[in-house]
């Protein structure tokens, strides 16, 4: 099968922003390639590498390139709207952000090339107790970690973003052996299946996209957790009788702020709210439209320009 690889050209701040809106048109795999990265894993000294390429340290032109691979007859219909919510998203954080260039090139490839560089570029994520591990990799599990496998056929949702990272980090510290967990726009089922695996009874996971779905799905049976959830194309659970301890949905600020007056509906009296994927400039618009639905705030974090959010009902 043949790709459109399109790439945009822009910095490390804007680089997520970017893949978010890619992911939105794709079904087939968004990569960054950041040169911070590799540097940071150098000086990691956990990771060894033999080889890189001399100068790559001291390379200082901020450019980051974000790739989305699109099946070859969508290419028409998809890059003009990349491309526009590129654009609207670039005025929207107009003076907030460093954008780069946003240059935007495409180029004609063979499907097993994407899943190459996805490969190459993925490894085992630790996010406290969870470990994510690709499927094709060998990872021996240590004390006191659980394991989450992903497949190489993704919908978004890896742990290397910094959302979907904060996401599991703060529902480690709510979760209990009892809760019933809701995932709001689940992408690849990687946070409802943690909830799974750090202990949770049951997990709802809902997503508009039928790929995400499938992919949820998948992930859930290769976790061995598929008793345990259920996953359901949706905008959100539309049986407001079903509640649970702790809904999380890391989605854009936007959609949230959308959402607002319909998420809590489904949570129990007590129960925790985790928000995430929102950026430095739409935090305080979230926290207030959260606020005006009864929630109290009882925890931020930030990493990088995101940000997410624990409420209280």
């Amino acid at each position: 099968m043949k790709f459109t690889e399109l790439t945009v050209h822009t910095t490390t701040e804007g680089s997520e922003l970017i893949a978010d809106i890619m992911w939105r048109y794709t079904g087939y795999g968004v990569a960054i390639s950041d040169v911070k990265d590799v540097i940071a894993l150098q000086k990691d000294k956990s990771q060894y590498w033999d080889y890189m390429e001399d100068g790559l340290a001291d390379d200082s032109s901020g450019d980051v390139m974000v790739k989305a691979f699109i099946a070859l007859g969508d290419t028409d219909r998809v890059v003009p709207e990349i491309r526009r919510d590129i654009e609207d998203m670039a005025a929207n954080c107009a003076g907030t952000l460093p954008l780069g260039s946003l240059e935007m090139t495409k180029r004609e490839i063979e499907g097993d090339d994407w899943i190459e560089i996805w490969r190459t570029h993925f490894r085992p994520i630790h996010l406290g107790a969870i470990v994510v591990v690709p499927e094709w990799i060998e990872y021996n599990k240590q004390d006191g970690e659980e394991i989450v496998k992903l497949d190489n056929n993704m919908a978004f949702g890896t742990g290397e973003h910094e959302t979907t990272s904060m996401c599991i980090e703060l529902l480690q510290q709510y979760l209990t052996p009892d809760s019933v967990c809701i995932d709001v726009g689940c992408g690849s089922g990687i946070l409802g299946i943690s909830a799974i695996k750090l202990g949770a009874k049951y997990a709802y996971l809902t997503d508009i996209d039928a790929f995400a779905v499938e992919s949820a799905k998948h992930n859930a049976l290769l976790n061995g957790v598929s008793d345990k959830l259920t996953v359901a194309r949706s905008n959100l659970l539309d049986d407001s009788s079903l509640k649970a301890d702790i809904m999380l949905a890391n989605i854009t600020a936007d959609i949230l702020e959308n959402l607002a007056p319909s998420i809590p509906k489904n949570l129990k009296k007590g129960g925790t709210l985790i928000l995430s994927g929102i950026i430095d400039c739409k935090l305080d618009r979230v926290i207030e439209v959260y606020s005006a639905q009864g929630l109290t705030l009882d925890k931020k974090v930030k990493k990088g320009e995101w940000n997410a959010l624990a409420f209280r009902s």
